[in-house]
């Protein structure tokens, strides 16, 4: 895990994470006042979510010699009062064929998503000027 990451601004309401030697653009919509050019970070944070479900399913899979042929994931947010995300889900739909004694294994792989945890365990933080 890279324990720094830069931010820069890009004008307008683009912003850019830079870690790891990968640049992560941002915008806001254009109702935001953005230009739309970038998902929102707060996109990127739930694309966060998806992709490392993804990353566990494709791991098990891989790990097991099961192809992913097929395997798909959709996840779904549920927003309360202002907005607040209040339950994320993950349907994972799998091809025919898919072997039954890992239907529930695969579930718990999913569930182990670094990302998830993260977000069940937040970390403390710490927000101030030097």
């Amino acid at each position: 895990m890279d324990n720094e990451i830069r931010i820069r601004f890009d004008g307008g309401k683009k912003v850019t994470a830079l870690l790891g030697g990968f640049e992560v653009r941002t915008d806001q919509p254009a109702a935001a006042g953005g230009d739309g050019s970038a998902p929102s970070p707060f996109a990127l944070f739930l694309a966060s979510i998806g992709a490392c479900a993804g990353f566990y399913a494709l791991a098990f899979c891989q790990a097991r010699g099961i192809p992913t042929d097929g395997v798909i994931l959709t996840q779904k947010m549920e927003a309360g009062e202002h907005g607040k995300l209040t339950k994320v889900a993950i349907e994972i739909a799998l091809p025919p064929g898919f072997p039954d004694k890992y239907r529930e294994p695969l579930v718990r792989a999913v569930e182990s998503c670094a990302v998830k945890k993260a977000i069940a365990h937040p970390p403390m933080f710490d927000v101030r000027t030097v």
